[in-house]
């Protein structure tokens, strides 16, 4: 399986920095970097080839090739890279610009190991070249402050062979004895061991598996700082956080193949919640910021978490996670309902997840439909938790009742759901997909409503799946984020519950159309949904553990397992 670095780093499992030329937000370099992800998205090293290469990524060896021979990279370790050429000259330089007291990377030779050592203010960490054969033809800036290039220079003409090291203050002389081909197996088969566990059942009918076990596997980091599990970062492009709602496809999609790692990912946010119960809006090396929340999806997730996860889950952690579980739907019907209303509200489409919905042009601050059936999902669930666990589930089910009742007597118009806005309960309606999301109930929803959902569905379904604004709306935009593209969460969303709520065939092909999409074009953030091309940021791991759990699911019910 090969790949563009352009659209996916190369990295790997447990790393916190990947190679890639995408060194910003939209910004694509001439040269590959080593790119960290630790206080942030910060380019490093700039590795450029002594002359014209074409550069070719497997999930274990990026290679450059040029008219005399080949340079080859492989992962040591998730802290460490080998960099080996059978001839062509590279220059290893730092990409950080001016040097001052409080920004650039700093180069030293280490006297004590003769390593050639860049100390970076952005991420932190210094970076260890120790050379195991050949010599640097030049050594650039050493010492130097400034605006001074700094750097190592290996030249062309005769075989090179490095290490290149992560770390924070210090570490004993690199030393090794294990070869470059060796290391490029062992990274290969932890690769494969990964994608065989994640996606058993891949085959020719799912030609996306493995890149999509590839970009979940290789966006992997290892506890560090914030982060206090392993965590499934969005992308080691510039989405470089967790959400505290993009972490449910992740950690749905690994249940069946790496439980604890699906269940840390579920656990992770939960972590991090505060007094009110609320979870943070996102978490990432350095930072977790509570300015927006996310949506009550974590019911739902929990109970499709569960459901493919191969063992049943420990009592004690079942406890904990009913009652973290529980002060985070406290939130919504505490923090998040206005005096005598039944209904929760959005303070912003961020809360949503929806950021720039059309259903918040009218005003930020509203009662939504989909938020109602979220919050019944999770009520239902924490039912079912609670009955597990001996404790009363009967308030719960009668608070989802109520909230669910309310959602139908208070925002349904007759043919559609509206917003509300809970200060002057004026009601709007709207053209935005997020209007149609509480067809995630399912069965629960009642059969009028759900047709009609279904009806209005039709509007926004395109040849790739259902778009965020019907593509004849004023309002849609082809790269209008959640103005139009298609996205993988909304989709899964959708599918599930049209399934759930008996709608079988559209349930399908909303599956097929959503899974020939990313064979096509890859795991981006988002889709053209006129074009199916990818937008925005091209290595999302929502989108790759969504594809994941509808070919998983797709799979499963040609082998006869249809409640899957």
């Amino acid at each position: 399986m090969k790949f563009h670095v352009r659209d996916i780093p190369f990295s790997c499992r447990g790393s916190w920095f990947g190679i890639s030329p995408v060194i910003a937000e939209n910004t694509v370099a001439d040269d590959l970097h080593l790119v960290s992800h630790q206080h942030g998205m910060h380019p490093v090293l700039r590795f450029a080839p002594a002359g014209a290469a074409t550069v070719t990524a497997t999930p274990a060896l990026l290679t450059w090739d040029l008219d005399d021979g080949r340079i080859e990279l492989t992962y040591e370790g998730p802290d460490t890279v080998r960099v080996r050429s059978a001839g062509p000259g590279m220059r290893i330089t730092a990409a950080a610009g001016t040097l001052t007291p409080f920004s650039g990377t700093y180069l030293y030779r280490d006297p004590v190991d003769g390593g050639y050592v860049f100390t970076s203010y952005e991420t932190g960490r210094r970076y260890r070249i120790t050379l195991l054969s050949g010599e640097p033809d030049q050594v650039l800036g050493a010492g130097s402050l400034g605006a001074a290039e700094r750097g190592v220079v290996l030249p062309p003409g005769r075989p090179w062979e490095l290490a290149i090291e992560e770390y924070e203050t210090a570490r004993a002389p690199y030393r090794t004895e294990t070869g470059f081909d060796q290391l490029h197996r062992a990274t290969a088969a932890a690769f494969t061991g990964f994608a065989d566990s994640v996606a058993p059942w891949r085959s020719s009918r799912t030609p996306a598996a493995e890149l999509a076990a590839y970009v979940m596997w290789s966006a992997t980091v290892d506890p560090a700082a914030l982060v206090t599990r392993p965590a499934v970062l969005m992308s080691k492009h510039w989405m470089d956080k967790v959400w505290s709602w993009d972490h449910c496809f992740n950690a749905i999609a690994l249940a069946a193949g790496d439980p604890q790692l699906a269940w840390d990912q579920f656990q992770l946010p939960f972590d991090h919640q505060d007094a009110s119960g609320a979870l943070p809006d996102s978490i990432t090396h350095s930072e977790v910021l509570h300015n927006f929340v996310k949506p009550p999806v974590h019911g739902w997730a929990l109970q499709h978490l569960r459901q493919w996860l191969g063992a049943p889950v420990d009592r004690a952690e079942l406890s904990r996670t009913y009652e973290r579980l529980a002060r985070w739907t406290r939130f919504w019907l505490d923090a998040r309902r206005a005096p005598g209303s039944e209904l929760p509200y959005y303070t912003h489409g961020n809360d949503s997840g929806w950021d720039n919905a059309t259903t918040f042009d009218g005003g930020r601050l509203v009662q939504t439909a989909d938020l109602a059936a979220f919050l019944v999902m999770q009520l239902r669930c924490l039912a079912e938790l609670a009955g597990e666990l001996g404790e009363p589930a009967g308030p719960w089910q009668q608070t989802a009742d109520r909230i669910r009742a309310a959602m139908v007597n208070e925002l349904w118009t007759g043919d559609r759901f509206a917003a509300r806005d809970p200060h002057t309960g004026a009601l709007r309606t709207g053209t935005s997909l997020l209007d149609l999301m509480p067809i995630a109930l399912g069965a629960e929803l009642p059969e009028p409503i759900a047709a009609a959902l279904v009806d209005r569905l039709g509007a926004h379904l395109t040849e790739h799946g259902p778009a965020t604004e019907p593509v004849d709306s004023p309002h849609y935009t082809a790269d209008g984020y959640w103005r139009g593209p298609i996205w993988a969460p909304s989709t899964v969303l959708i599918e599930d519950g049209l399934r759930r709520a008996g709608h079988i065939e559209l349930a399908d092909e909303i599956s097929r159309r959503f899974r020939a999409l990313c064979e096509k074009s890859g795991f981006a953030e988002n889709f053209d949904a006129e074009t199916g091309a990818g937008l925005r940021d091209r290595a999302y791991t929502w989108t790759a553990s969504s594809y994941l759990i509808l070919a998983a699911a797709h799979e499963h019910r040609l082998e006869g397992d249809h409640d899957a």
